[in-house]
């Protein structure tokens, strides 16, 4: 029977040498392995730049903000007196402030109660409306040791046009608490609080309105056929008699923030004033004087400069780490010799090398202070910077971040498209956009009387939304007064505030004209209701608003209420604000210059770089990945050839192991056979 297990028949190392001659077979299976590790830490490397530039990407995204180069800084001689804050759009220099008021609300008090929760009247339902404006004529003052005074005679009141808010008492909450706590539930711009003043009815219900000013001053009138008592306790009507309609006593007259601002008088409704200093928001803190002095705050872009710098100084280290040879170690790099990442350092300097386009004071770098050095890092000269942005901070913005400038000053770079391209375009404007509106009969002046269910209430269809409004009846001083309150209650018809949708009222003459807040064809009014005629005539002349039309770089432009946009070749996209200004065929309003600065640029490569999918980071990992793969793909092949090899060794070794095996048996048999022939001889 032939032996089978290698090595029991003969002897021989069948296991050790089949061992030993696998292993010569797969010594290409460790080129394939230190090869796969060498594209493992290429792929690693790759993913170092590409954090890297992940880095400086983020640096360079911020200076793409051109607000940020006219940020400005605001300050007070005496803090005390006044603060200041500046925005983008302020102007640097100095200015002298002499504040002689300061705004404050009106209060009003109502006559005292013996019990805050005893019912007030017997409960009929009563609609209290609060209008809010301005009271002239004479003020008997308030006298707080005898509760004397605080009442008007000879005086009128005109609406500010805010329009009337109304709170509704009735047997629910007709206690001085249920009023006290009706009015602020209501959040109608009043605020109410109960006062112990110690008397025989100590409980006082004191209404405060919450916005300072003369023409926040409270008219209170009740509905006719509302609770008796709660009439004569609320009713607060400035122009009526004491006790009759004028009920309650005004013990903090609301007055207007008044001052001088480089020897202009100034009078404001409010503390807080954002429209006297153009830019600048003053905030006057007590009487007194104090100086604001507004300044180009570079803070901001020199720590953003600063970023940039050592973002890319960063991230060129990475770059000389990786693709270098260090002569000490002996030792190259990652990415040395790699095509790829030469490329993206090689783009990276031809585009900050590289001048921009556009008719901008700056178009290198290095005219603001910011040079190669000659190791190949950035470097900042920071004097340089900050004389460039005192001088021009607007060109220096147009260095770093997408930005427009116009010549002309009623002219505003918006926005741009990628579509876009930097250069100085020409400017024409056809035609200036309009607000719709519709203007009363000239020889019908409005009427001042206004009658309840006769004249007082109007349809309105404003830039194409409808709604309804309800004057208060009454007969109005003047049509001032009379378009203040038109006004107020058009605005603040919800359909119309839900949808910012606004008008302005104004009267010349006694004839009204109602004007959309909007610009663009979009805008339109029209009036229709029972108290159309009165206001504006037999035959108002309703007149829809036009968009703006022109054209950018010869080409014509689309128009979008004051927005122009350019349509067709290189100023394709540039949306552009007008304002105002000549207009007409062939009008030139000067030219616009385009710039996609530096930060722009670089961000946009930077995009390139890092793009997933499809990215040149993506590309040479994929190439690394699909080399890995295919040693993957290698090794699989060439295991499989072992798995062969070994099999065919191990059979034939088998063999040889069986035939030496059957040839030791023959030896034995002759040897045994010579034994005996030798003994039979003998």
């Amino acid at each position: 029977m032939a032996i089978s297990s290698p090595g029991i028949g003969s002897g021989l190392d069948v296991n050790g040498i089949v061992t030993k001659l696998m292993a010569v077979e797969s010594q290409p299976l460790t080129t394939l392995a230190a090869k796969e590790a060498s594209y493992q830490a290429k792929l690693s490397a790759y993913g170092t730049l590409g954090g890297a530039l992940s880095a400086f990407q983020s640096t360079v995204r911020g200076l793409n903000d051109p607000a940020k180069f006219h940020s400005l800084t605001a300050s007070s001689s005496d803090a005390t007196v006044a603060s200041a804050s500046a925005s983008s759009i302020a102007v640097a220099g100095s200015y002298a402030l002499d504040i002689s008021k300061i705004a404050q609300s009106q209060k009003l008090v109502a006559a005292g109660q013996s019990s805050t929760s005893t019912a007030i009247g017997l409960g009929g339902s009563t609609t209290l409306n609060f209008d809010f404006g301005t009271i002239s004529g004479t003020l008997a003052p308030y006298v707080p040791s005898t509760g004397t005074g605080g009442t008007y005679s000879a005086a009128t009141f005109i609406s500010n046009g805010s329009g009337a808010k109304t709170v509704t008492i009735d047997a629910t909450n007709n206690s001085l608490t249920g009023i006290r706590d009706a009015i602020n539930a209501a959040k109608i711009g009043v605020t109410a609080s109960i006062v112990n003043d110690g008397g025989a009815s100590p409980y006082r219900l004191v209404l405060s309105s919450d916005n300072a000013g003369q023409s926040n001053s409270l008219k209170i009138t009740a509905s006719a056929g509302g609770d008796a008592a709660v009439t004569a306790l609320l009713s607060q009507d400035p122009t009526g008699a004491v006790g009759v309609t004028q009920n309650m006593q005004q013990t903090l007259v609301a007055q207007n923030t008044e001052m001088t601002v480089n020897g202009v008088f100034v009078s404001k409704t409010g503390s807080t004033l954002t429209d006297v200093i153009p830019g600048v928001t003053l905030s006057a803190l007590k009487i007194g004087t104090s100086t604001i002095s507004v300044s180009q705050d570079g803070s901001g872009v020199t720590t953003a400069v600063n970023a940039f710098i050592k973002g890319y100084n960063d991230l060129a280290k990475t770059l000389a780490d990786l693709s270098s040879y260090d002569p000490a170690t002996k030792k190259a790099g990652l990415l040395q010799g790699d095509a790829s990442a030469r490329t993206i350092q090689s783009q990276l300097r031809a585009s900050m090398g590289r001048a921009l386009t556009g008719n901008f004071a700056y178009n290198t770098l290095s005219q603001v202070g910011i040079t190669f050095q000659r190791d190949g890092t950035l470097a900042l000269d920071s004097g340089k910077l900050q004389a460039a942005l005192a001088a021009n901070p607007t060109d220096v913005a147009a260095l770093f971040s997408t930005t427009g400038k116009a010549s002309d000053s009623l002219v505003s770079y918006v926005s741009s498209t990628s579509n876009t391209k930097p250069g100085t375009y020409t400017l024409d404007v056809s035609q200036l956009a309009t607000q719709g509106k519709i203007v009363g009969t000239a020889l019908s002046p409005a009427g001042l009387t206004i009658t309840a269910g006769g004249n007082d209430t109007l349809s309105m269809t404003v830039d194409g939304v409808p709604a309804t409004v309800t004057l208060t009846a009454g007969v109005y001083a003047s049509a001032t007064a009379l378009a203040a309150e038109v006004q107020g209650k058009i605005n603040g018809a919800s359909a119309l505030s839900s949808m910012g949708i606004s008008v302005a009222v104004t009267q010349t003459g006694g004839v009204m004209t109602f004007t959309s807040n909007r610009y663009g064809s979009t805008s339109s009014v029209s009036v229709g209701g029972n108290g159309a005629a009165n206001l504006l005539g037999a035959t108002p002349v309703s007149t829809g608003g036009v968009d703006v039309a022109g054209a950018l770089g010869g080409a014509a432009g689309s128009g979008s209420g004051q927005n122009l946009t350019g349509t067709a070749g290189n100023s394709q996209g540039l949306k552009l604000l007008i304002t105002g200004g000549a207009a007409g065929v062939g009008v030139s309003r000067g030219t616009v210059s385009f710039s996609q600065g530096y930060a722009y640029q670089l961000d946009q490569l930077i995009t390139s770089f890092l793009e997933p999918g499809t990215g040149t980071i993506a590309s040479m990992q994929d190439g690394v990945n699909r080399s890995i793969k295919d040693i993957g793909n290698q090794r699989d092949v060439f295991n499989r050839r072992l798995v062969t090899i070994e099999a065919r060794y191990r059979a034939q070794f088998t063999s040889l192991d069986v035939m030496m095996a059957s040839m030791s048996q023959t030896s034995s048999y002759l040897n045994q056979q010579l034994a005996s022939l030798s003994a039979q001889t003998r």
